[in-house]
């Protein structure tokens, strides 16, 4: 048998999982973005490609843990 977590049912408890999801990809984008500016700053590059690249993936990444939790949520 599967090992879930025990998510809130009640209101306040939903809001505060959804917060907390918002805040995660609001991380996971600023890391991502963080890396790639290291990136290309250590490498005097003028064009910023690598943050851009770093910024979509951590996007898409952010998008697919969003899914996941919403998926969770039924």
């Amino acid at each position: 048998m599967k090992n879930h977590k025990r998510l809130p049912n009640n209101a306040l408890g939903k809001y505060a999982y959804f917060t907390g999801v918002g805040f995660q990809m609001l991380a996971i984008i600023g890391i991502f973005t963080y890396i790639g500016h290291r990136i290309d700053k250590s490498r005097a590059a003028q064009t910023p490609l690598w943050t851009a690249l770093f910024a979509l993936a951590g996007v898409c990444i952010s998008i697919y843990t969003v899914i996941r939790a919403v998926t969770k949520r039924r």
